[in-house]
């Protein structure tokens, strides 16, 4: 019985342990992004809401995609379940895209990033 509860508790020791290297990793990968891009994100979040009038600020991050360095913003409207994402170059200043997201789309964004956090 004294070895199956060090066993369980070395396991929990070692699942701690993984966990807090992969947010500490996390961590120092935005660090990394951070000190590469040249727009801050309040420069970027001035432009993404210049192309989203009166639209209000749901989620923002810096991350890597298709080989750019980009501030994503997901942006809410008044009235309106839709999201419109806008990502903006984090080196230029300047717009890469604008999406209209539905609540459809964005449950399935959502799932495929659960997958993908999972792997």
């Amino acid at each position: 019985m004294k070895s199956k509860l060090i066993q369980l508790t070395m396991c929990l020791v070692l699942i701690t342990g993984f966990s807090l290297s992969v947010t500490v990793a996390a961590e120092e990968s935005q660090t990394a992004l951070k000190a590469q891009a040249k727009i801050t994100i309040e420069e970027a979040t001035n432009t993404a809401l210049a192309k989203v009038p009166n639209g209000k600020i749901q989620a923002a991050e810096l991350e890597k995609e298709h080989g750019k360095l980009i501030w994503s913003f997901d942006i809410s409207m008044p009235k309106s379940t839709n999201i419109t994402e806008v990502q903006v170059d984090a080196k230029t200043g300047k717009i890469v895209s604008t999406q209209v997201e539905t609540p459809k789309d964005q449950a399935k964004e959502a799932t495929a990033d659960k997958k993908q956090k999972k792997q």
